[in-house]
């Protein structure tokens, strides 16, 4: 397993994979623009040169990131790939010396086991919502805010 910055040969195979779990109401789409646009911010998951496993970490601010399109292959789940990815963030994140990070989430058990806690979403500051305004669940969303703090 070989975790790597996404490179811009990477989107088509991390839209696809983003896509379909979209398609299920699990997570947002994306647009492949939107992709090229932040592909600094992705890393992807390769097993034999085959891509698995994907997300981005985007900062908001000083003290603030945010996991977002976090995916991995039907076939791979349960394999410990987005365990994997969740700790190059947050690893990613306390070198860039960000103190805190988030994600909102369907499943905010998987990140608990991460070491995230649940949060209310209103506990987030506004600047974070401007994504949620152009999704089709807005304002009815049901996805969950988790957070864990990397410094003691």
């Amino acid at each position: 397993m070989l975790i790597r910055k996404a490179k811009i040969s990477d989107v088509e195979d991390i839209h696809k994979l983003i896509n379909y779990y979209a398609q299920q109401g699990q997570m947002l789409a994306r647009a492949r623009s939107t992709l090229y646009e932040c592909i600094r911010e992705f890393s992807v998951v390769e097993i034999d040169n085959k891509i698995v496993g994907a997300g981005s970490l985007h900062v908001f601010w000083e003290d603030l990131a945010e996991i977002r399109a976090l995916a991995v292959a039907p076939e791979y789940v349960g394999k410990g790939i987005g365990k994997a990815l969740v700790q190059t963030f947050l690893d990613e994140a306390k070198e860039l010396g960000l103190p805190t990070v988030f994600a909102l989430t369907y499943k905010p058990g998987f990140f608990m086991k991460c070491g995230f806690r649940q949060i209310d979403k209103d506990e987030l500051p506004q600047k974070v919502w401007k994504e949620c305004v152009h999704c089709p669940q807005f304002p009815n969303c049901e996805e969950m805010a988790v957070i864990i703090n990397l410094v003691s």
